[in-house]
């Protein structure tokens, strides 16, 4: 007799999540960030302290990637940091809601290594204003262009955080902003797995990025402004090479908006924390 064949991995994961879900809402936990009782039902296991403590980033940051620059840099007219001040960009402007650090680093996490979904919608309340910003520098109508996995990650993932924020950042939007805004969710495609940037110079960086991303559809993308979207910009790489890309496929002008921003200073202990969770 033939074997039946075995149940969809998808399906079984959707279940197991919907489950747990439920479990979740009957029986509240723990605070996933804190670890202080939560006394409230939600389908997202964070404390009300640790969501509210959410800040944006404050004081002087600089005007083409969203790294700080010293206020009284600031004060003299001096817009741009060091790095920006010595190369150009590939893209025009780099935005994030808030450092990543503390509770936003926590959410970011939830989302991506624990496929908690419900974060998305949080982190895309995050994410919505600084699309809006940008949007006012672009001309209509405007590509929102999530940042690929590659296909072998998004198949055990199971989901693109870049895309389930940016989908739902585009449901908070105003109408008239989100009337501006096209979601191409597959005109950007990953098409080579790069290793780890965790302790890579700049140079290697650039190098283990070059040649990952393709752009499916180039009439998708000429003459049209672009704002690229990725949950963490971190030396911003990334995000260069993509733009890179897509300026070279035609795009006009090419924007980044992400949920978090690691600062200098926070580099060292981002990449110790990558390296514990390797």
């Amino acid at each position: 007799m033939p074997q039946a064949p075995p149940p969809d991995f998808s399906l079984r994961s959707a279940f197991s999540s919907a489950f747990a879900s439920v479990f979740n809402v009957i029986f509240p936990s723990d605070c996933r960030i804190c670890g202080v009782a939560l006394t409230n039902v939600a389908r997202l296991p964070v404390c009300s302290d640790c969501i509210s403590g959410i800040k944006g980033i404050e004081g002087s940051v600089c005007e083409v990637c969203g790294e700080r620059v010293p206020d009284a840099a600031h004060a003299i007219s001096e817009t741009k940091c060091m790095l920006c001040r010595r190369a150009r960009l590939p893209f025009a402007k780099a935005t994030a809601y808030g450092s990543y650090d503390g509770a936003l680093r926590g959410m970011i996490h939830l989302l991506k290594y624990e496929a908690m979904l419900p974060a998305a919608d949080s982190l895309s309340a995050l994410l919505a204003p600084t699309v809006e910003a940008l949007v006012a520098k672009c001309e209509s109508p405007v590509l929102l262009v999530p940042v690929p996995l590659y296909k072998s990650k998004q198949r055990q993932r199971e989901f693109n955080q870049s895309e389930l924020i940016a989908r739902a950042a585009l449901k908070r939007l105003p109408k008239e902003i989100s009337a501006k805004l096209e979601l191409a969710d597959s005109v950007l495609l990953r098409q080579r797995n790069t290793r780890s940037q965790t302790g890579l110079t700049r140079h290697q960086r650039r190098e283990n990025m070059r040649g990952a991303f393709v752009v499916s559809d180039a009439a998708k993308v000429t003459g049209r402004d672009i704002i690229l979207v990725d949950d963490v910009l971190t030396t911003g790489t990334t995000a260069a090479e993509c733009a890179r890309v897509l300026r070279r496929a035609g795009a006009k002008k090419v924007y980044v908006a992400t949920v978090a921003r690691v600062m200098k200073g926070e580099q060292l202990s981002v990449a110790l924390a990558r390296s514990a969770e390797a």
